[in-house]
């Protein structure tokens, strides 16, 4: 039987990475989308190639902030791969600025990257698919209002909307969920000390680490009759 391929944009380190490695121990061809990260694109090619030399490995870069990239992008990895039966919109840009200090620039690259990309990767899934699954990555922040990274969240919102939205038009045959994880890997430079802080603040009060992420891909997509979710993996976080 002919192997699944998924799409994960931002691939190439932290969640997209470990959304790669799991869905090629299960038997998925992996395109891998990065932007400035091509060495460790490349070492995750290798590194899942040596795994699993029966699957079909390939990098994609691009800018996502780049309209003509960007458009391009689904062209080139279809030139690659017959079909695509999952798309992860997981890359993602977090900078902080509250309203009053958001400029053009910063306000611009949030939308850019976390809502226009997957909206346009998403519109290009379908018009060159008839049958998957679409996994928007969101942020628990997406349940509250507050505004230390206001361009993102208005981006992240966006992005939720847009799940809702694509899950209607996209049905039956291509079913659209996202995933809002709370703080589940530690920034660079920053140990298991800074998850265990932020989960005191949480009502169960366990890091969530990245397990919980990928039990709900393996969720999304065995639940043949789920569309339109949004699944928190946030310790109970959206609900304070």
């Amino acid at each position: 039987m002919q192997n699944k391929t998924a799409l994960i944009t931002g691939a190439a380190k932290r969640i997209g990475m470990h959304i790669a490695n799991h869905l090629a121990q299960r038997g998925y061809n992996i395109a891998i989308h990065y932007n400035i990260s091509k060495m460790p694109a490349l070492k995750l090619q290798t590194e899942l190639q040596e795994k699993y030399p029966e699957g079909k490995f390939k990098i994609f870069g691009c800018d996502l902030r780049v309209e003509w990239q960007l458009e391009n992008l689904m062209d080139k990895v279809m030139l690659h791969f017959d079909k695509i039966d999952v798309l992860v919109n997981n890359a993602s840009v977090f900078d902080k600025g509250i309203i009053r200090e958001t400029d053009l620039e910063l306000f611009s690259k949030q939308i850019d990257v976390n809502l226009k990309a997957p909206f346009v990767l998403s519109r290009d899934f379908v018009l060159n698919n008839t049958r998957g699954n679409i996994i928007n990555f969101l942020d628990t922040r997406i349940s509250g209002n507050g505004n230390s990274h206001s361009a993102y969240n208005i981006s992240k919102v966006g992005l939720a909307h847009l799940t809702k939205m694509a899950a209607i038009e996209f049905a039956p045959n291509i079913r659209v969920n996202g995933i809002a994880p709370g703080a589940s890997l530690s920034p660079e430079g920053k140990g298991n000390e800074y998850l265990n802080r932020i989960a005191e603040n949480t009502p169960m009060k366990v890091p969530g680490g990245i397990l919980p992420i990928l039990q709900s891909v393996d969720y999304i997509l065995n639940n043949k009759n789920l569309t339109g979710q949004i699944l928190y993996c946030d310790g109970g976080e959206q609900l304070l």
